[in-house]
């Protein structure tokens, strides 16, 4: 049972004065939103499919959506979160097998999502 006698809590969303951010928390909680947001935009895709099935007319309306700023903006932010998502995924594969787990290799494991991530989100654009 959790000792209640302590001045700090037990939560580690208590980011802030209690609560020291650490690379592995904070992509981890990164992993997690980047899962929902690709929900968004595999349902902006699936829109965007089932308006072409559907007739010229409708799938014109949802073809201006996603050619607009705003949907390239959407497309742009998915191709960068399903690669963190499976980085990050690939990391817990790593953790789950009783690798990696120190605190300097975790924190390197951090940076290489970060900047893997990046780099071939940018791959990912300029090739297609």
């Amino acid at each position: 049972m959790a000792d209640m006698n302590r001045d700090r809590p037990l939560s580690p969303f208590m980011i802030g004065p209690y609560y020291r951010p650490q690379m592995t928390s904070m992509t981890s909680i990164i992993n997690r939103i980047t899962g929902s947001g690709l929900a968004v935009g595999a349902l902006l895709v699936v829109w965007w499919l089932v308006a072409a099935a559907s007739g010229p007319d409708y799938f014109a309306s949802i073809d201006w959506l996603i050619t607009s700023f705003i949907g390239d903006l959407v497309m742009f932010l998915s191709v960068w979160a399903l690669w963190w998502h499976t980085l990050g995924g690939i990391r817990h594969l790593i953790w789950d097998a009783g690798y990696c787990l120190d605190v300097e290799t975790s924190e390197k494991l951090g940076y290489c999502i970060i900047g893997g991530s990046i780099l071939l989100t940018l791959l990912t654009v300029i090739i297609v």
